[in-house]
This record gives C-alpha cells, structure tokens and sequence, in this order.
C-alpha cells in the first residue's frame, strides 16, 4: 500500500508522520521540492539530524544545489527507492507538500517534451538583461494556474513551464492537470488541516524559529560557497527575502515579516489546490493531538486492507 500524508507548510507532518513511521517500522520518503537539495537545512524545515537517525528518510539532501530537478525526475528517484522499500516493507510512506510532486504520486505525469536548448537560452538572456519579473508576466498570461501553484518567481520553473508553452502551445500546468485525478485501490491519502488562525500562527512560529535557529548564517554559508542566489533551492521563501536582507534591499525586520506574509500565501495556495482532491481523508489536527491523528490513520489503513 502507498499511504501518502499531505498538508501545507507548519501544519505538523514531520512530527505526525515520525510517530506513524515509527509504529509501522518503514521509513518516509519527502515530497518536498527543496528538501531534496543539500545545504538548505533550516530554510526547508528539514528532520532534525536526531529525527533523521532515528527513521530513514529518502529525498532528503540527496541533491547538489546547482542540480536542476523536476517532477519527473523526482518520479524516476521515487520509482527506485520504492523498489528497495517493498523489499522489506509492506508499504511505501510519502510525506509532503508539494503539490504536483504530490500529484505524480497519485497519477503519473504526462510526458513533457524535452528542454528546447534555444529557447532555453533565449529565456536565460532575457532573464539576464530583464529580471525575472517580465517572464513571469509573461507565465501568468500563459498560464494562470501554474504561477497559483509556485512558490514565488522560481526562475528554473518558469523557463521550464515557458519553455514547454513554447514548443506545445499548452499551458504547462495542462500536462498536470489536477482536477479529475483519482487514487487506485492501492493507495490511500490523508491531509492535515487546521484552521487559517491556528495555521498562521504556527507559520510565524516557525519562522521566528528559523531565523533563532540561523537562517542568516545558514543563507551567508551558502553564498559563501559560490553558489548564485538564482539556483533553484535559493530562489523560494526564506532564502529569497534573506538574500535581500544581506543584500540591504531591506532590513532584517522586515525580511522576517516578508517572510511569514509569503509563508502564509502559500499555505493558502496548497489549501486551494488540495481542496480539489475530494478522496483525501481528512485528519483535523486543531482538535487531536499526534498521537490520535496517527490512530485514526493506522485505523484507516487497516479498513483499507480489510477490503482488499
């Protein structure tokens, strides 16, 4: 069985899914779009080096941060380690937020065209000379509902998506289309939710966190590396407003509130696109603790198994 648990940013998976992990015996595969890249350990709320230790985790810094990534790729990587898990355990465990990492899981994702190196180069020079911002603008006009669902101006995903608009005439998110998708009978899925309040305010806890626990100094490290503030992992929440802070666009203060501002938008952005999802089982985390969330999924599992 492939029991996938979801929910946006600071709702409690991490700590939800240690204990379902643990009760189980099988370790948890991220689907996290920037969990996956080494370095950026606070920025992405990664497991503690302790919570790492204690379960095995797949996709968690596994990847350089100049490597690109996509979807697909994350597919191939989740097909291998599913392979090496089933070995040993009766189910796979995914765990995450993404939402079209999330999707792939549920329904393969139909096959994109390969880059296009002219037009990806094309993109880049414009890029280079114009920002970001106009190829954005020129995304959102394509295609509206793929920049609903990134997390800020992610250059790479930009290009990539324009980049297939371009050699198809389809909006990219088209390839991903998330409305008529249903699990099979081997998978079941569970969201966490909270309400907005409690969600917000567990968001700007978490950032006041990152920011105690070294966000500056994790951001600095890296740039310090050589690395461009442009490579993917970098350029999303967190990271991108702390760059402007070390870069004096801004102070610290108001980095921090920018931060919990996108944060929240964000979150809000996941609750829209998962709303879309009517077979999620949904755990309602204000009114139980960890402990009677992890029963009520175990109890689940077990009444998905007796049908089969």
């Amino acid at each position: 069985m492939r029991i996938i648990l979801l929910g946006p940013t600071a709702s409690g998976k991490t700590e939800l899914s240690l204990l379902i992990a643990e009760d189980l015996d099988i370790p948890i595969i991220s689907v996290d779009s920037r969990q996956c890249y080494k370095h950026v350990d606070i920025g992405t709320a990664k497991p503690s080096k302790a919570e790492l230790k204690k379960i095995q985790h797949y996709n968690i810094s596994n990847l350089d941060l100049d490597e690109p990534d996509s979807v697909q790729a994350f597919s191939e990587r989740v097909e291998s380690w599913e392979k090496d898990i089933l070995k040993d355990h009766p189910h796979s465990f995914f765990v995450g937020g993404s939402t079209l990492h999330l999707q792939s899981l549920i329904q393969p994702v139909e096959d994109l065209p390969s880059a296009n190196a002219k037009n990806v180069s094309l993109l880049n020079r414009q890029a280079e000379t114009e920002g970001i911002e106009p190829l954005y603008k020129k995304l959102k006009e394509a295609d509206p509902d793929y920049t609903l669902r990134m997390d800020g101006m992610n250059r790479q995903r930009i290009i990539r998506a324009l980049d297939v608009w371009m050699q198809t005439g389809r909006p990219f998110s088209s390839f991903h289309s998330g409305l008529t998708i249903k699990p099979d009978e081997n998978i079941i899925v569970f969201g966490i939710t909270r309400s907005r309040e409690a969600l917000y305010k567990r968001i700007n806890h978490r950032v006041d966190k990152m920011i105690e626990s070294g966000l500056v100094d994790e951001t600095k490290s890296i740039l310090e590396m050589g690395y461009s503030k442009q490579t993917q992992a970098l350029n999303a929440v967190g990271y991108r407003e702390i760059i402007n802070y070390l870069e004096k666009v801004y102070d610290l203060n108001t980095a921090i509130s920018k931060i919990k501002t996108q944060s929240r938008r964000y979150a809000k952005r996941q609750f829209t696109w998962f709303k879309r999802w009517e077979f999620i089982e949904w755990l309602d985390a204000d009114s139980k603790n960890p402990e009677e969330l992890k029963e009520i999924i175990l109890s689940g599992l077990a009444a998905k198994l007796d049908k089969h």
